[in-house]
């Protein structure tokens, strides 16, 4: 079977399933327009589904994708930034009241990060240029001594990624207002893909604990 053949079955598979099942709800959704109660800012990682993670229904997460979850620091330049006009959308134009950074294991963005950690020269890609956003990060944070595993530092460092685009979301003054106002919540959290587990992050203790 092709690959669309493949999309073609599961969008056959939907019609008779899930929309049959739930047509008045997608008639709603389609006429009065959405009323998510979550931002999730998610990895492109096609191993990542938040809607599936989350066992959520249509127009109940806004799913913003960025190459290892990251969210930049506010920089009006004029130039295009999709992340933050996703996020500018979410906050201000549907007064979606929670954001929830989603880091995963084994990511790839983060694992192109920490192979480039330690050289001189940034990695031109796009790729090498998007996970700039971590540059500055205390190689502490991620591994804590010599004899530091790859596999703890990877995922340290993916953690860490979480909470710097906490820290890049305030930035935003959009989001900061309304922090402060009380009605915009963040989140932290990150998902083991082999374990299906979802660890939340306690922003006090910056420790991450399964749900």
């Amino acid at each position: 079977m092709s690959s669309f053949d493949q999309l073609n079955q599961g969008y056959q598979n939907f019609r008779t399933g899930a929309y049959s099942q739930d047509a008045e709800a997608y008639r709603a959704l389609g006429e009065t327009g959405q009323a998510p109660h979550t931002i999730v800012i998610s990895c492109c990682d096609s191993r990542v589904n938040p809607t599936v993670i989350f066992d959520a229904a249509p127009g109940e997460l806004f799913i913003v994708r960025s190459v290892a979850n990251l969210v930049p620091p506010a920089d009006p330049d004029g130039h295009h930034h999709g992340t933050d006009a996703a996020l500018e959308f979410g906050v201000t134009g549907l007064n979606i009241p929670n954001i929830m950074v989603l880091g995963h294991a084994k990511c790839g963005g983060i694992s192109a990060f920490l192979g480039s950690f330690d050289e001189k020269e940034n990695d031109p890609s796009y790729v090498g240029s998007w996970v700039s956003i971590l540059d500055g990060v205390d190689k502490e944070s991620f591994c804590p001594d010599d004899d530091t595993p790859q596999d703890e530092q990877q995922r340290n460092l993916e953690q860490v990624a979480v909470k710097r685009s906490l820290e890049n979301l305030m930035s935003f003054d959009f989001v900061a207002e309304r922090v402060a106002a009380g009605t915009l919540t963040l989140h932290g959290a990150y998902f083991d893909i082999a374990k299906g587990e979802v660890h939340y992050l306690d922003q006090e203790t910056g420790k991450f604990a399964a749900l």
